[in-house]
């Protein structure tokens, strides 16, 4: 079934304003609605004369979701499952923080819609963010603070680039689920209309700041461990942190893909992983240059200021499922969103089985966009045939 949807804009008091999603053929007239909503993939959004959004929408299936609102109430209910039957065919991915490298947006200056990105990007941030992104230097660029930044807008900017490209506006209207990695899922977040690209870098750059004084608060680290399985990786954090006190512990943060899983704990704790390794018959270690125990609850005095944040930033339902790094579902509900976001800093990634399961819902297509292909390595040591096209700026 193929209909046109319309966004039309109730207003329930002077302070909030409610976005219904409602088929024409059954716009709402009644002082209260119950709406049943289709599972959809969304394309071609757009303004109607009438300066309300509308957007055709394909591959439709009934879901068991629905939106209730009450004239004169300010509450909106939004079944969170949304996109829980969703059936992937091409998607968008972002990289996290580590795939920053100098040089990165020097082709974003050939394309005015990338280039524009940057100089919003300039006045948010108050300095100039392409300068260091193409002349660095390395260190500066991959610290915490200007790193998230950096990457998000890049990878935002790839997108532009793309866009240019014969071929390119269809591969963007062709995507039908997006995730990133970590702090690419604020990317993936602006990408899929769920925060504009502004209010999505305010909450990158207050992300950067909160971890980076989380990190400074105690000693702490992150190390790959490469050639183990999770389960072996479990083992040797259970190890080392027999043998340190209770603010040192490890444990997995990154659940990448087999064989590559990254601890964070306490410095002493990592060490104690590092020492260990080798008898577990881990291949290697590799330490990480960020600034602390990410995806842990050393993170957790970055918490409080992200809800402070999301709470003030409007989130609106994706127009495609985005992938959670927390439990690797799509949450539709903006509130839910929020919630995760605040949570992501303290929770393990769960980047693999966000992966293994979009290849087997039947994914065809990826493209990674943003610097490195860290992600296209990702799939392919879960999948060798999974086809990943990198479009960097």
């Amino acid at each position: 079934m193929h209909s046109l949807l319309h966004h039309t804009i109730l207003r329930t008091s002077p302070a909030i304003s409610l976005i219904l999603r409602t088929p024409l053929s059954a716009m709402a007239t009644a002082a209260s609605s119950s709406l049943l909503l289709p599972s959809v993939s969304l394309n071609n959004l757009s303004y109607s004369k009438n300066g309300s959004f509308c957007f055709a929408a394909k591959n439709l299936s009934r879901s068991r979701v629905s939106m209730s609102v009450s004239a004169g109430s300010q509450t909106t209910s939004v079944h969170d499952n949304l996109f829980a039957d969703y059936k992937p065919t091409t998607a968008f991915l972002f990289p996290g923080q580590g795939a920053q490298a100098v040089g990165m947006g020097k082709e974003a200056q050939s394309v005015a819609a990338a280039g524009e990105l940057y100089k919003k990007a300039n006045d948010i941030l108050g300095y100039d963010l392409l300068d260091i992104c193409v002349n660095g230097p390395k260190e500066k660029l991959d610290s915490t603070v200007i790193s998230q930044p950096a990457i998000y807008v890049t990878s935002l900017a790839a997108v532009e680039l793309l866009r240019v490209r014969e071929g390119g506006e269809q591969i963007i209207n062709s995507v039908d689920v997006t995730c990133g990695l970590s702090l690419g899922e604020y990317t993936a977040l602006a990408f899929a209309g769920a925060f504009s690209f502004e209010d999505g870098l305010k909450l990158v750059k207050l992300r950067g700041e909160a971890m980076q004084a989380a990190a400074d608060a105690a000693k702490s680290a992150m190390v790959s461990i490469i050639g183990l399985d999770s389960e072996k990786v479990q083992q040797l954090c259970n190890a080392a942190n027999q043998e340190v006190d209770e603010a040192d512990k490890v444990q997995i943060a990154n659940y990448l893909c087999p064989g590559n899983y990254a601890v964070s704990g306490g410095l002493k704790g990592i060490e104690a992983v590092e020492a260990k390794a080798k008898s577990f018959k881990a291949r290697m270690t590799v330490r990480l240059a960020v600034a602390g125990a990410f995806h842990t609850s050393f993170m957790e005095p970055a918490v409080s200021r992200l809800e402070a944040a999301l709470v003030a930033t409007e989130i609106r339902i994706p127009r495609i499922p985005v992938i959670s790094n927390v439990d690797a579902q799509p949450h539709a509900d903006p509130d839910t969103i929020k919630k995760i976001l605040a949570r992501q800093v303290t929770s393990p990634v769960q980047w693999e089985t966000t992966v293994k399961t979009l290849l087997s819902k039947g994914l065809k297509g990826s493209y990674e966009l943003g610097p490195g292909k860290v992600i296209a390595g990702i799939f392919k040591r879960v999948d060798k045939s999974a086809s990943v096209e990198n479009i960097s700026a």
